[in-house]
Order: C-alpha cells, then sequence, then structure tokens
C-alpha cells in the first residue's frame, strides 16, 4: 500500500534522483558548466535536498512510500520565497557544476505553492501515485494559507499536461525554464 508523508532528511539520495527524473536529462545538462555531468548534478541535488533553506529541500517534499522505498516524490514551496530558496542553488552550482545562474528567471511567483517537481519511479506509474501527491500538494497549500497550486509543464510533455488537467489544473499563461518553452498551470 502507497503511504504518502513528509519526507525525512536520509531519503535525501532516493529524492534527488526522482527531482532529476522530473527534470530530465537534458534538462540537468543544460544547467551544468562545461566539464561537468549528471552525476556531478547529483551530488549537488542530494546536498541540496539534506539542507533545509533550499527549494528542494526534504522539508518541501512530500513522498510516496511503498513499505520503506520511496516511490515518488512531490516537491513545493511557496514561491513568494523563490528568491530566498534559490540562494542554495546559485551557491552550490557554482561549486558543484562550474555554472553561474545568479542571473536564471523566476519560474514561480508569491501566491502560489510552487510544485517545483513531480515524478514516480517508472515501475510504478499509471497507479495513481502522481495524482495522490498532487492532491497532498493541493492539501499543503490548503495549510499553507496559499490561495493555489502552481507549475510548470513543458509543451512537449502532453502526457504530463493532461495528468494535471485531470486533477483540476488550469492554464495561466507560458513561460520558459531550463532552455524549454513551459505552459504555467495553476490549481
Amino acid at each position: 500500500m502507497i503511504e504518502i508523508q513528509e519526507a525525512t532528511k536520509n531519503q535525501a539520495a532516493g529524492i534527488a534522483s526522482l527531482i532529476m527524473t522530473a527534470m530530465t536529462d537534458d534538462c540537468c545538462l543544460y544547467f551544468c558548466g562545461e566539464d561537468y555531468g549528471l552525476e556531478d548534478f547529483r551530488r549537488m541535488m542530494t546536498m541540496l535536498v539534506e539542507r533545509e533553506d533550499s527549494q528542494y529541500s526534504y522539508k518541501n517534499t512530500l513522498v510516496a512510500m511503498d513499505g520503506n522505498k520511496v516511490v515518488g516524490i512531490s516537491v513545493s514551496y511557496d514561491g513568494g520565497r523563490l528568491h530566498e530558496l534559490r540562494r542554495a542553488f546559485i551557491k552550490a552550482a557554482m561549486e558543484y557544476i562550474g555554472k553561474d545562474h545568479s542571473g536564471m528567471d523566476d519560474e514561480t511567483q508569491a501566491g502560489e505553492l510552487y510544485l517545483d517537481s513531480l515524478a514516480v519511479l517508472p515501475e510504478y506509474r499509471c497507479q495513481g501515485i502522481a495524482r495522490k501527491l498532487l492532491l497532498a500538494t493541493k492539501k499543503r497549500a490548503n495549510r499553507l494559507g496559499l490561495p493555489c497550486v502552481g507549475l510548470l509543464v513543458d509543451k512537449g510533455n502532453p502526457v504530463g499536461e493532461a495528468l494535471y488537467t485531470s486533477v483540476g489544473f488550469q492554464y495561466l499563461n507560458d513561460n520558459q525554464w531550463g532552455g524549454h518553452p513551459m505552459k504555467h498551470l495553476v490549481l
């Protein structure tokens, strides 16, 4: 039986791998500097998940558990805290992947719980786990007093967009992130 719960620090490696799944390898490599690769990015992401002051922190993560195994994640945070939470990423990116991301565009805004990453292990897909994570994320927004959940979905990901719209997300506007054209959806 799959259970949705708050993440713990000791789940950082599994969470980081699933964040990278959500991002895709191409996107992760887009963020890396010359001579850096996916393992460098994975080390950085694991460290960022272990921190409490990062947008990717375990404190911002819901996990889908099958026993003791992390099989899915939803990473979300108050969009009004983006700049504060992104500082850890900007600093780590210089150290771990040799790239300055201090000029990165905003991907969210105040007034929404921003769903940064949603992923489920391939062997657990099509079992309703992503839907459960999305509904738990909406409950988190309600607990935090935020009026909506916002996310970006790649325009080339109709399956992801169909999942989001099936639980009530609606198109707000176009955006760009990680070198990809995106749609900004809200619930």
